[in-house]
């Protein structure tokens, strides 16, 4: 029995976590997706996966099978379309981690909109706002919105998203409206957590900036946090225009400085430095480049 058969079919059992699902995917007989599954634990010497007769997981030896084993078989199909020009179809379950502010309704409708192009790949989303270690947390892709995404890291630029100053009008009848970048130290502020406290703002000069120490009254790396916090009232966030587009067309929240309240980051692909894509990866960054709705829907 062939190993590298085996390999992909260990692959697409630990993806699905059926067998008889894989045999569907491969079509292949459940029987014949077992004997593969079991030449390849004979051939480690080693169990790897649990197995009830309603359930399949990955054990611990498996789980890093599963991970070396896929960034080998993704690499290979990548250079067999290569070399002989055949379309490769990408399948499996795409991991990405992302901001929590891509939970928006164009963003899923572009989840959408991929899945019907390529309907075997499903995706796994970790919307945590935490820090990740791709390789080490088998992630296929992050999004990212940052200056610099990491030396260690291949990273496509996607987007320039708007970041704005925004606080609600009952807020700003309360406390005034800000009429400097100075101003800011005096006002409650809704604060990222992983943003210093001493920041820089663009002064009224182009060519100049203006450092302002904040006074936090919530401090959170959550951004919906932040953003429902300042609906209430509460005081200045910071917030990109994915997550408050609606609420500025509705004057729920309103713009505070202008242009000095505006902070444009850029949204990058990032993923781990290997030499080859896998198709479900490429073809989702690709599908990100070339649709214009990631480009042009948050203009305000």
């Amino acid at each position: 029995m062939d190993t590298l058969d085996s390999m992909r079919v260990f692959r697409a059992v630990a993806e699905l976590t059926s067998f008889a699902a894989a045999g569907r995917r491969l079509e292949l007989s459940p029987a014949m997706v077992s004997k593969h599954v079991m030449n390849l634990e004979q051939r480690l010497g080693t169990r790897l996966l649990n197995r009830t007769s309603r359930h399949v997981s990955l054990t611990e030896t498996g789980a890093l099978y599963f991970e070396q084993s896929r960034q080998m078989l993704d690499a290979l199909e990548e250079v067999e379309s290569a070399i002989t020009k055949a379309r490769v179809v990408p399948r499996g379950t795409l991991r990405i981690s992302a901001p929590i502010w891509v939970a928006n309704p164009m963003f899923v409708t572009m989840l959408a909109d991929y899945r019907a192009l390529y309907p075997e790949v499903s995706f796994e989303m970790d919307l945590s706002g935490r820090i990740v270690n791709m390789v080490e947390e088998g992630l296929d892709l992050a999004l990212r919105a940052s200056g610099s995404p990491g030396d260690q890291l291949i990273a496509r630029p996607l987007a320039i998203v708007p970041f704005y100053l925004v606080a609600a009008p009952a807020y700003l009848d309360k406390a005034g409206y800000p009429q400097r970048v100075s101003d800011l130290a005096q006002h409650a502020v809704l604060w990222y957590s992983l943003a210093p406290l001493d920041t820089q703002w663009a002064g009224s000069d182009a060519n100049r900036s203006e450092t302002v120490t904040v006074k936090p009254v919530v401090r959170s790396a959550n951004e919906t946090l932040l953003h429902f916090s300042a609906l209430q009232g509460m005081g200045l966030a910071m917030l990109p225009i994915w997550m408050i587009e609606d609420d500025l067309r509705s004057s729920r929240l309103v713009r505070v400085l202008g242009d000095q309240g505006r902070r444009d980051v850029t949204l990058y692909g990032v993923y781990p430095s290997r030499k080859y894509l896998s198709p479900k990866v490429r073809t989702f960054l690709d599908f990100l480049l070339d649709d214009s709705r990631l480009k042009t829907a948050f203009e305000v």
